[in-house]
């Protein structure tokens, strides 16, 4: 393993121009929690994060699945030693069968955890360029619409934090230069080389040939997208706790556009099924979760609870014209029902 640079050697580094400026001015006023892996990616952005004088901690997964696990987990040691940084680890063996999965759900549990225990404010991830193009080939083969082919932005409000992925306009091969010019050490998860899983087939067939030919056009074609996508959602909800009021729409596409969203905050993914569902039936619950209900003027949306109220607020519920499946979490989460009225636009 090579000597680690000291604090001053990083900081005597010309920074180059990978991180957006908006995006350092945010989190260089935001509580901030890596995860780091070892890998290329996350290394690259733990030291493009010094050199920029951003504070941060990190979290690093030991899923036991390799030789090197542990010395990964050693380095994040000898990372967070070396430059005064917070490590938290987590140790965790999964089983075979739906290991992606599993593992995606555990180490997010772990982040979100430590997020909430310790008041960090954002989750940062080392996806990039290449990630994207291969989220949008996977999407565009299986049939979606511009938000679903779009999928991770760079900054995402999530339910108790946001998720900031700085390196999502920068290629694979630029983060590499950037290791090898600075002499930087990282591990290779030989896993991501195998065939087995259908992302690593879309990444090295499709995904990283394009990036390689066409990585300027395939970023600026991105950018398009994103504003396009704007204009597709002109609406914003307004937020009460996890209580979420989405003016309804003419058009059910913008409707469920959104609704997809912020059901995705409240840490469900729609299927195609539950979204014809939701838009046949203009009142149900997501999962046995989260309840979605249209009314004349607006659509709410909210954690499904079954939950005895008093008779007085049902009465109230009513007057202010709230659908029943809504009403539990008004009660449960002490929500003022006074700015809840929907005879009228809000």
């Amino acid at each position: 393993m090579q000597r680690l640079r000291s604090v001053r050697e990083i900081n005597s580094l010309q920074p180059l121009p990978l991180l957006h400026n908006a995006t350092i001015n945010l989190l260089k006023t935001s509580k901030n929690l890596l995860a780091f892996s070892g890998g290329g990616d996350s290394t690259a952005l733990f030291f493009l994060l010094l050199e920029q004088n951003i504070p941060f901690d990190i979290a690093h997964v030991n899923y036991q699945t390799r030789e090197q696990s542990d010395v990964e987990e050693a380095y994040a040691k000898k990372l967070a030693d070396t430059y005064n940084k917070q490590l938290f680890t987590f140790t965790c063996k999964l089983e075979n069968a739906n290991f992606e999965h599993s593992a995606r759900k555990e180490r997010y549990t772990f982040f979100e955890n430590i997020i909430q225990e310790h008041g960090y404010n954002s989750l940062l991830s080392a996806h990039h360029l290449n990630d994207k193009l291969e989220w949008f080939l996977m999407q565009l083969s299986r049939g979606a619409g511009l938000i679903e082919l779009l999928g991770m932005q760079e900054i995402e409000a999530r339910e108790h934090y946001t998720m900031i992925r700085p390196l999502l306009h920068v290629n694979k091969k630029t983060l590499q230069a950037y290791l090898e010019n600075h002499k930087i050490t990282y591990f290779t998860d030989e896993s991501n080389t195998s065939f087995k899983h259908v992302r690593n087939q879309f990444r090295h067939h499709y995904a990283n040939p394009l990036i390689e030919n066409y990585a300027e056009g395939i970023a600026k074609s991105f950018r398009y997208m994103e504003e396009d996508a704007k204009r597709l959602l002109p609406h914003q909800a307004t937020r009460i706790k996890d209580l979420f009021l989405l003016p309804k729409d003419e058009d059910d596409l913008i409707n469920i556009r959104h609704i997809d969203k912020i059901v995705k905050l409240l840490g469900i993914l729609l299927s195609k099924a539950q979204r014809d569902e939701i838009l046949k039936t203009k009142s149900c619950v997501v999962g046995g979760k989260i309840a979605v209900c249209f009314e004349e003027e607006m659509i709410l949306i909210a954690p499904y609870l079954k939950q005895a109220m008093e008779k007085k607020f049902k009465e109230r519920c009513r007057q202010a014209r709230i659908p029943s499946k809504i009403r539990p979490y008004l009660f449960t989460s002490h929500i003022d029902l006074s700015a809840l009225r929907l005879d009228h636009t809000l």
